[in-house]
Protein backbone atom coordinates (compact mmCIF):
# COMPACT_ATOMS: atom_id res chain seq x y z
CA UNK A 1 0.00 0.00 0.00
CA UNK A 2 3.12 2.10 0.22
CA UNK A 3 4.82 1.29 -2.80
CA UNK A 4 7.09 -1.23 -3.68
CA UNK A 5 10.23 -0.01 -1.80
CA UNK A 6 8.80 1.43 1.25
CA UNK A 7 11.07 3.37 3.56
CA UNK A 8 9.70 0.97 6.75
CA UNK A 9 8.33 -2.50 6.80
CA UNK A 10 6.40 -3.69 10.22
CA UNK A 11 4.81 -6.85 10.02
CA UNK A 12 3.05 -8.78 13.47
CA UNK A 13 4.51 -6.21 15.71
CA UNK A 14 3.55 -7.15 18.96
CA UNK A 15 5.49 -5.82 22.32
CA UNK A 16 3.46 -7.00 25.29
CA UNK A 17 4.68 -6.02 28.63
CA UNK A 18 4.58 -8.86 31.98
CA UNK A 19 2.62 -8.18 35.19
CA UNK A 20 4.01 -9.37 38.01
CA UNK A 21 2.12 -10.52 41.66
CA UNK A 22 3.98 -9.83 44.69
CA UNK A 23 6.57 -8.54 46.50
CA UNK A 24 9.43 -10.90 47.30
CA UNK A 25 8.83 -13.81 44.14
CA UNK A 26 7.13 -11.73 41.33
CA UNK A 27 5.50 -14.29 39.92
CA UNK A 28 3.83 -13.18 36.92
CA UNK A 29 0.43 -12.98 36.53
CA UNK A 30 -0.52 -11.19 33.01
CA UNK A 31 0.77 -9.36 30.36
CA UNK A 32 -0.03 -5.50 29.06
CA UNK A 33 -0.71 -6.54 25.42
CA UNK A 34 0.70 -2.74 24.30
CA UNK A 35 1.16 -4.09 20.57
CA UNK A 36 -0.64 -6.56 19.47
CA UNK A 37 0.20 -7.83 15.77
CA UNK A 38 0.80 -4.70 13.93
CA UNK A 39 1.35 -3.96 10.20
CA UNK A 40 2.26 -1.21 7.73
CA UNK A 41 4.32 0.41 5.69
CA UNK A 42 5.56 3.64 4.78
CA UNK A 43 6.70 4.97 1.52
CA UNK A 44 9.42 7.31 0.46
CA UNK A 45 8.52 10.95 1.21
CA UNK A 46 5.25 9.60 2.57
CA UNK A 47 3.40 10.85 5.64
CA UNK A 48 1.51 7.53 7.23
CA UNK A 49 -0.47 9.33 10.27
CA UNK A 50 -1.04 6.71 13.09
CA UNK A 51 -4.47 7.61 15.53
CA UNK A 52 -6.05 6.11 18.02
CA UNK A 53 -7.16 6.51 21.79
CA UNK A 54 -5.06 7.64 24.78
CA UNK A 55 -3.51 3.72 25.62
CA UNK A 56 -4.05 1.85 22.30
CA UNK A 57 -0.31 1.51 21.63
CA UNK A 58 0.67 4.03 19.16
CA UNK A 59 3.72 5.61 21.21
CA UNK A 60 4.64 1.98 22.21
CA UNK A 61 4.30 1.11 18.15
CA UNK A 62 7.43 4.45 17.46
CA UNK A 63 8.93 3.24 20.47
CA UNK A 64 9.76 -0.20 19.36
CA UNK A 65 10.13 0.88 15.57
CA UNK A 66 12.99 3.11 17.17
CA UNK A 67 13.73 -0.32 18.81
CA UNK A 68 14.07 1.83 22.35
CA UNK A 69 11.60 -0.77 23.78
CA UNK A 70 11.96 -4.60 23.42
CA UNK A 71 9.93 -6.58 20.75
CA UNK A 72 8.13 -9.61 21.70
CA UNK A 73 7.24 -11.00 18.00
CA UNK A 74 7.53 -9.20 14.82
CA UNK A 75 10.03 -7.41 11.97
CA UNK A 76 10.90 -4.29 11.35
CA UNK A 77 12.51 -3.14 8.24
CA UNK A 78 14.12 -0.09 7.67
CA UNK A 79 15.37 0.51 3.93
CA UNK A 80 15.70 -3.06 3.06
CA UNK A 81 17.17 -3.94 6.74
CA UNK A 82 15.79 -5.59 9.12
CA UNK A 83 16.46 -4.50 12.44
CA UNK A 84 13.83 -6.68 14.65
CA UNK A 85 16.87 -7.97 16.55
CA UNK A 86 19.79 -5.01 16.33
CA UNK A 87 21.56 -4.04 19.67
CA UNK A 88 21.84 -0.84 20.63
CA UNK A 89 25.60 -0.90 19.16
CA UNK A 90 24.17 -2.05 15.94
CA UNK A 91 21.34 0.67 15.94
CA UNK A 92 23.64 3.32 16.90
CA UNK A 93 24.88 3.75 13.19
CA UNK A 94 21.09 3.79 11.76
CA UNK A 95 20.28 6.88 14.02
CA UNK A 96 21.40 9.37 11.27
CA UNK A 97 18.45 8.00 9.14
CA UNK A 98 16.35 6.99 12.08
CA UNK A 99 14.82 10.29 14.17
CA UNK A 100 12.53 11.50 16.60
CA UNK A 101 10.52 14.40 17.73
CA UNK A 102 8.61 14.20 20.61
CA UNK A 103 5.57 15.28 22.36
CA UNK A 104 6.98 17.49 25.05
CA UNK A 105 9.28 20.10 23.35
CA UNK A 106 10.13 21.48 27.13
CA UNK A 107 11.14 18.25 28.32
CA UNK A 108 13.02 16.50 25.76
CA UNK A 109 15.98 19.44 25.73
CA UNK A 110 18.49 19.76 28.04
CA UNK A 111 17.79 23.24 29.67
CA UNK A 112 21.90 23.68 30.71
CA UNK A 113 23.32 23.06 27.57
CA UNK A 114 22.43 26.32 24.98
CA UNK A 115 20.28 25.99 21.45
CA UNK A 116 23.65 25.51 19.14
CA UNK A 117 25.13 22.68 21.54
CA UNK A 118 21.58 20.78 21.35
CA UNK A 119 21.26 21.13 17.89
CA UNK A 120 25.07 20.34 17.28
CA UNK A 121 25.15 17.26 19.75
CA UNK A 122 24.09 14.70 16.94
CA UNK A 123 26.71 15.71 14.50
CA UNK A 124 29.06 15.63 17.50
CA UNK A 125 28.30 12.11 18.40
CA UNK A 126 27.95 10.77 14.88
CA UNK A 127 31.21 12.33 13.77
CA UNK A 128 30.00 14.71 11.21
CA UNK A 129 30.59 17.93 12.83
CA UNK A 130 33.71 19.00 10.99
CA UNK A 131 36.09 21.43 12.28
CA UNK A 132 34.60 24.75 14.19
CA UNK A 133 33.76 27.10 11.14
CA UNK A 134 32.00 24.29 9.54
CA UNK A 135 30.31 23.22 12.92
CA UNK A 136 28.33 26.35 13.44
CA UNK A 137 27.53 26.89 9.87
CA UNK A 138 25.94 24.21 9.92
CA UNK A 139 23.83 25.02 12.93
CA UNK A 140 23.15 28.41 11.90
CA UNK A 141 21.73 26.47 8.55
CA UNK A 142 19.48 24.22 10.62
CA UNK A 143 18.10 27.20 12.71
CA UNK A 144 17.26 29.07 9.61
CA UNK A 145 15.84 26.12 8.23
CA UNK A 146 13.18 26.00 10.68
CA UNK A 147 12.63 29.71 11.15
CA UNK A 148 14.99 30.54 13.43
CA UNK A 149 17.64 33.65 13.72
CA UNK A 150 21.33 32.22 13.72
CA UNK A 151 22.17 34.54 16.92
CA UNK A 152 19.68 32.33 18.74
CA UNK A 153 22.37 29.34 19.44
CA UNK A 154 23.60 31.25 22.25
CA UNK A 155 20.46 31.08 24.21
CA UNK A 156 19.28 28.52 26.59
CA UNK A 157 15.72 26.80 26.28
CA UNK A 158 13.78 28.58 29.35
CA UNK A 159 14.39 31.42 26.40
CA UNK A 160 11.88 30.00 24.03
CA UNK A 161 8.03 30.32 23.29
CA UNK A 162 7.08 26.25 23.23
CA UNK A 163 6.64 26.44 19.56
CA UNK A 164 10.52 27.98 19.31
CA UNK A 165 11.43 25.21 21.67
CA UNK A 166 9.52 22.43 19.24
CA UNK A 167 11.31 24.13 16.11
CA UNK A 168 14.44 23.34 17.78
CA UNK A 169 13.87 20.09 18.71
CA UNK A 170 12.96 19.69 14.56
CA UNK A 171 16.37 20.99 13.40
CA UNK A 172 18.05 18.60 15.35
CA UNK A 173 16.09 15.62 14.29
CA UNK A 174 16.91 16.88 10.79
CA UNK A 175 20.55 17.48 11.80
CA UNK A 176 21.85 14.12 10.04
CA UNK A 177 19.52 14.59 7.14
CA UNK A 178 17.66 11.35 8.31
CA UNK A 179 15.36 9.29 5.67
CA UNK A 180 12.63 8.64 8.46
CA UNK A 181 10.98 11.02 11.13
CA UNK A 182 9.06 9.90 14.05
CA UNK A 183 6.63 12.01 14.89
CA UNK A 184 5.26 11.42 18.45
CA UNK A 185 2.27 13.70 19.05
CA UNK A 186 4.14 16.73 18.44
CA UNK A 187 1.92 19.24 18.24
CA UNK A 188 -0.35 18.32 21.44
CA UNK A 189 1.49 20.27 23.75
CA UNK A 190 1.12 23.54 21.53
CA UNK A 191 -1.27 26.04 21.78
CA UNK A 192 -3.73 25.89 18.59
CA UNK A 193 -2.62 28.93 16.68
CA UNK A 194 0.99 27.69 17.00
CA UNK A 195 0.30 24.36 15.80
CA UNK A 196 -0.31 25.03 12.65
CA UNK A 197 2.71 27.04 11.91
CA UNK A 198 4.55 23.62 13.11
CA UNK A 199 2.88 22.13 11.00
CA UNK A 200 3.25 23.76 7.95
CA UNK A 201 6.82 23.76 8.60
CA UNK A 202 6.72 19.66 8.86
CA UNK A 203 5.45 19.58 5.14
CA UNK A 204 8.02 22.29 4.14
CA UNK A 205 10.81 20.12 5.25
CA UNK A 206 9.20 17.16 3.94
CA UNK A 207 9.07 18.80 0.40
CA UNK A 208 12.32 20.20 0.71
CA UNK A 209 14.50 17.08 2.79
CA UNK A 210 12.14 14.66 0.86
CA UNK A 211 11.62 13.04 4.81
CA UNK A 212 9.07 10.40 5.79
CA UNK A 213 7.15 10.83 8.92
CA UNK A 214 5.52 8.07 11.04
CA UNK A 215 2.84 11.11 12.36
CA UNK A 216 1.46 10.00 15.96
CA UNK A 217 -1.78 11.90 16.82
CA UNK A 218 -4.82 11.63 18.53
CA UNK A 219 -6.22 15.24 16.88
CA UNK A 220 -8.25 14.16 13.57
CA UNK A 221 -7.70 17.64 12.27
CA UNK A 222 -4.30 17.70 12.61
CA UNK A 223 -3.50 14.26 10.89
CA UNK A 224 -6.01 15.16 8.24
CA UNK A 225 -3.74 18.19 7.75
CA UNK A 226 -0.44 16.42 7.80
CA UNK A 227 -1.30 12.44 6.28
CA UNK A 228 -0.75 11.15 3.18
CA UNK A 229 -2.23 7.78 4.82
CA UNK A 230 -3.97 7.37 8.02
CA UNK A 231 -3.60 4.17 10.41
CA UNK A 232 -6.65 3.31 12.94
CA UNK A 233 -5.58 1.99 16.11
CA UNK A 234 -7.42 0.06 18.69
CA UNK A 235 -6.62 -1.32 22.09
CA UNK A 236 -3.36 -2.95 20.38
CA UNK A 237 -4.28 -3.30 16.80
CA UNK A 238 -4.93 -1.54 13.39
CA UNK A 239 -8.41 -1.44 12.75
CA UNK A 240 -8.42 0.15 9.35
CA UNK A 241 -5.88 2.02 7.16
CA UNK A 242 -6.65 4.31 3.74
CA UNK A 243 -5.97 7.21 1.70
CA UNK A 244 -6.20 10.13 3.66
CA UNK A 245 -9.36 11.58 1.90
CA UNK A 246 -10.85 7.81 1.61
CA UNK A 247 -11.05 7.35 5.08
CA UNK A 248 -12.53 10.60 5.94
CA UNK A 249 -15.16 10.13 3.44
CA UNK A 250 -16.12 6.45 3.41
CA UNK A 251 -14.62 5.19 6.60
CA UNK A 252 -15.55 1.19 6.85
CA UNK A 253 -14.56 0.42 10.35
CA UNK A 254 -17.44 1.02 13.06
CA UNK A 255 -14.37 2.64 15.42
CA UNK A 256 -13.50 4.73 12.85
CA UNK A 257 -16.79 6.28 12.18
CA UNK A 258 -17.05 6.97 15.83
CA UNK A 259 -14.09 8.87 15.88
CA UNK A 260 -14.88 10.55 13.27
CA UNK A 261 -18.29 11.43 14.79
CA UNK A 262 -16.73 12.58 17.57
CA UNK A 263 -14.24 15.40 16.00
CA UNK A 264 -16.61 19.12 15.75
CA UNK A 265 -17.08 20.23 12.45
CA UNK A 266 -16.26 23.78 12.09
CA UNK A 267 -19.59 24.69 10.32
CA UNK A 268 -21.83 25.45 13.69
CA UNK A 269 -24.89 24.50 10.96
CA UNK A 270 -23.76 21.04 9.85
CA UNK A 271 -22.51 20.24 13.38
CA UNK A 272 -26.13 20.49 14.40
CA UNK A 273 -27.96 19.09 12.04
CA UNK A 274 -25.16 15.92 11.40
CA UNK A 275 -25.96 12.41 12.81
CA UNK A 276 -23.93 11.03 15.30
CA UNK A 277 -22.27 8.02 16.27
CA UNK A 278 -21.52 7.70 19.57
CA UNK A 279 -18.88 5.21 20.96
CA UNK A 280 -20.33 3.72 24.42
CA UNK A 281 -18.40 2.22 27.12
CA UNK A 282 -14.88 2.74 28.02
CA UNK A 283 -12.13 0.91 26.36
CA UNK A 284 -11.76 -2.16 27.86
CA UNK A 285 -8.39 -3.47 29.72
CA UNK A 286 -5.48 -4.35 27.44
CA UNK A 287 -4.21 -6.60 30.49
CA UNK A 288 -7.68 -8.44 29.95
CA UNK A 289 -9.11 -7.77 26.28
CA UNK A 290 -12.07 -8.64 24.85
CA UNK A 291 -12.00 -11.95 22.71
CA UNK A 292 -12.03 -11.74 19.24
CA UNK A 293 -12.71 -8.47 18.05
CA UNK A 294 -11.30 -6.34 20.84
CA UNK A 295 -14.07 -3.03 19.66
CA UNK A 296 -16.81 -5.88 20.08
CA UNK A 297 -18.09 -5.10 23.40
CA UNK A 298 -18.38 -0.84 22.36
CA UNK A 299 -19.64 -1.27 18.69
CA UNK A 300 -23.51 -1.22 17.80
CA UNK A 301 -22.68 -3.26 14.62
CA UNK A 302 -21.07 -6.35 16.75
CA UNK A 303 -22.41 -10.06 15.94
CA UNK A 304 -21.27 -13.43 17.40
CA UNK A 305 -18.56 -14.05 15.21
CA UNK A 306 -17.31 -10.95 16.35
CA UNK A 307 -16.70 -12.53 19.80
CA UNK A 308 -15.34 -15.69 18.31
CA UNK A 309 -12.63 -14.69 16.13
CA UNK A 310 -10.56 -11.63 15.51
CA UNK A 311 -10.72 -10.11 12.05
CA UNK A 312 -7.61 -10.14 9.71
CA UNK A 313 -6.53 -6.51 7.90
CA UNK A 314 -7.75 -6.81 4.48
CA UNK A 315 -7.31 -4.69 1.74
CA UNK A 316 -10.88 -3.95 0.22
CA UNK A 317 -10.04 -1.43 -2.46
CA UNK A 318 -8.38 1.69 -3.40
CA UNK A 319 -5.41 1.06 -1.21
CA UNK A 320 -8.12 1.04 2.00
CA UNK A 321 -7.56 -1.85 4.49
CA UNK A 322 -9.63 -2.84 7.32
CA UNK A 323 -9.91 -5.39 9.61
CA UNK A 324 -13.67 -6.16 10.32
CA UNK A 325 -16.06 -9.20 10.20
CA UNK A 326 -18.96 -6.77 8.38
CA UNK A 327 -16.40 -6.10 5.57
CA UNK A 328 -15.40 -10.40 5.58
CA UNK A 329 -16.08 -12.41 2.63
CA UNK A 330 -16.24 -15.35 4.73
CA UNK A 331 -20.05 -13.70 6.20
CA UNK A 332 -21.30 -15.76 3.08
CA UNK A 333 -20.22 -19.20 4.03
CA UNK A 334 -22.48 -18.72 7.55
CA UNK A 335 -19.59 -17.92 10.16
CA UNK A 336 -21.53 -14.65 10.99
Amino acid sequence: MAGADPVLRVRDLKVHFPVHDGVLFRRQTGSVKAVDGVSFDVGRSETLGLVGESGCGKSTTGLAILRMTPLTEGRIEFEGQDISSFSVGRMRPLRKRLQMVYQDPYGSLNPRMKVGDLIGEPLVIHGVAGDQDAYRARIQELLRLVGLRPEMAERYPHEFSGGQRQRISIARAVALNPTLVLCDEPVSALDVSIQAQVINLFQELQERLGLSYLFIAHDLAVVRHVSHRIAVMYLGRIVEIAPRDLLYRAPLHPYTRGLLAAAPLPDPSAERNRAHEEIVGEPPSVVNPPSGCHFHPRCPMAMAVCAQRAPELAATANGHAVACHLHDPSRASGLA
